[in-house]
């Protein structure tokens, strides 16, 4: 007996998203559901877990530590969107473009995108070495100073995924009709103007889009943290997913690092939300409406 797959008016029927649904409830729900039975319990990743109930949120809220790492989080989130939004958008806007050069450079600029986290901290933990490294930043010890390994690390990230943001600046600016530019230099409107006229307005639900993956990728850095400052010197980089990994894999505590799991879950969870209600980006109409 055959399964149909389509509906009365030969569209895809609600059957074409059970895989889809599986895949997610397995590698998503699944795993989420755990840990959060997890971070009621305290286990040493050993034995069998023991059921305390809300503990670990009570030691949670407690936490000097962990309030912490959480401002060091936010302090990398803000420092890795500042970074990251004027490169990608000036870069995404001109690799649009028609330039002779354009795809030799745009292929160049894309490779951090596809190198592995893990290699890209093991390069920069090499060009940021005092001893052996870069001599422009021999003096700077960039990665030895509490004040400046936090910076390092968003100097790095910025280089790893400003390519993938640029991809989508890109995209979005290809979009933009080319009549909008024409009718703004017969009106004698210059490229800046343009830019911040244009540009910039058509590209709103990029932005805020580029914007939400910024800041909730920045909320879950960990293996560029883990190698190239392993959360030091002392905790000066020892954000959230540090301090989850630590509480879990070296002080196996794994109850109280799935409370950190959750908890980082909840706050990605309520940035994305609140981006998309601040800047209105549900309501949002097509840019290209009216043309």
């Amino acid at each position: 007996m055959s399964v149909a797959v389509t509906d009365r008016t030969g569209r895809p029927g609600p059957l074409w998203v059970v895989p889809a649904l599986a895949f997610f409830a397995l590698f998503a729900l699944l795993p989420l559901v755990l840990v959060v039975y997890l971070s009621l319990t305290s286990w040493d990743a050993v034995g069998d877990p023991e059921f305390i109930g809300l503990g670990n949120w009570s030691r949670a809220f407690g936490d000097g530590e962990l309030a912490h790492s959480l401002k060091l989080s936010a302090v990398l989130t803000v420092m890795g969107w500042a970074m990251q939004t004027p490169i990608a958008l000036g870069l995404g806007v001109w690799t649009a473009g028609l330039q002779r050069s354009r795809a030799a450079v745009a292929a160049i600029l894309f490779v951090p995108w596809i190198l592995s986290g893990a290699a890209v901290a093991l390069i920069f933990q090499t060009l940021m070495n005092p001893n052996f490294g870069l001599p422009v930043l021999g003096d700077l010890d960039l990665l030895g100073h509490p004040g400046r390994a936090l910076l390092a690390v968003a100097l790095v990230t910025t280089w790893q995924f400003v390519p993938l943001h640029t991809l989508i600046y890109q995209s979005g600016a290809r979009q933009i009709p080319k009549v909008l530019y024409d009718a703004a230099t017969i009106d004698g409107a210059t490229r800046f103007q343009q830019l911040y006229k244009i540009t910039i307005p058509q590209l709103r639900n990029t932005i805020v889009t580029s914007s939400v993956l910024m800041i909730v990728g920045a909320m879950t850095y960990f293996e560029t943290v883990l190698i190239l400052t392993h959360g030091g010197p002392g905790d000066a980089t020892a954000v959230l997913p540090f301090r989850m990994y630590s509480q879990g894999f070296e002080a196996f505590e794994m109850g109280y690092a799935s409370a950190i799991a959750v908890g980082l879950v909840l706050i990605g969870t309520a940035l994305s939300l609140l981006i998309v209600r601040v800047s209105g980006y549900g309501k949002m109409r097509s840019t290209l409406e009216g043309l």
